[in-house]
């Protein structure tokens, strides 16, 4: 058992260590092992965010215009940190192909337990 206190604080630094994000064509690999994304899609830097929703949740969200990503079928996510280590890992069925004028959301809720 943990206490409160400290899924609070655990929540506090994943929060605070979140620093970049991934897409990537693969997705059917579960390793912890892995340092990075399956296949991860180069040129691109999508946009993150991690907020806390709840003392002990946090809400990581990953964002890619379309433009960048056209044509493309996204099965995987992924959230570093800023020394480029993979702190999470996400797969999922395929979304998309994507035109230029759509973007992508994805929205992982991360709860300390």
């Amino acid at each position: 058992m943990i206490t409160d206190k400290l899924k609070e604080l655990l929540a506090d630094r994943l929060q605070t260590i979140v620093n970049s994000g991934k897409l990537g064509l693969g997705g059917n690999t579960t390793s912890p092992l892995a340092l990075d994304l399956d296949v991860p899609i180069g040129g691109i830097t999508p946009t993150i965010s991690a907020e806390k929703s709840n003392t002990n949740v946090v809400q990581i969200m990953i964002e890619e215009v379309g433009s960048n990503i056209t044509g493309k079928l996204i099965r995987e996510m992924g959230f570093f940190d800023a020394s480029s280590n993979m702190l999470g890992r996400v797969n999922f069925e395929a979304v998309g192909p994507f035109s230029g004028t759509e973007r992508i959301q994805i929205f992982l809720t991360v709860e300390v337990e």
